[in-house]
């Protein structure tokens, strides 16, 4: 699978620059045709994963966040990126447990973030190193569904 472009962006692990992201973000998703709902999605999703990483890898010090978007003729892959004393991720969305409506009230902090991450995305991957790396996919509207009905076929 070839992608066309990709667009990366370094920001300072600070709060006050997520805006800028979501900005890039909506500009990219919006000219690859994205919906605007789908477009709020990507921009709820993406906004949490750059606050965990700002509030749990660098918890306050200096530190940096890379974002890459990459751009595909079907989906837009999101990569958000940090190197900073990461929480330990697998054990945090396993001491979750199954994810209901009464439980979403009492998660924990962070795990509201992971949450919301993997509801509005469609595939969500991570790379635990020294730091997270989290992987984001949404598809164009259709795309996932006929690439699901693919794969059953084959």
């Amino acid at each position: 699978m070839t992608y066309a472009d990709y667009v990366e962006m370094k920001i300072p692990a600070k709060p006050e620059f997520v805006g800028i992201t979501r900005l890039t973000l909506s500009g990219i998703a919006s000219r690859m045709g994205f919906s605007y709902d789908t477009i709020e999605d990507l921009k709820i999703a993406t906004s949490e994963a750059i606050t965990n990483a700002v509030q749990h890898a660098y918890k306050g010090e200096e530190g940096e966040v890379l974002i890459g978007f990459r751009l595909y003729e079907d989906h837009l892959e999101v990569v958000v990126s940090d190197s900073g004393n990461s929480f330990n991720f697998k054990e945090t969305k396993e001491a979750l447990g199954p994810y209901t409506e009464k439980s979403v009230e009492f998660l924990r902090e962070g795990g509201l973030g992971l949450y919301l991450i993997e509801t509005l995305m469609d595939e969500v991957k991570v790379h635990q190193n020294e730091g997270i790396t989290l992987f984001m996919t949404k598809y164009l509207e259709g795309e996932q569904v006929e690439r699901d009905a693919e794969t059953i076929s084959t």
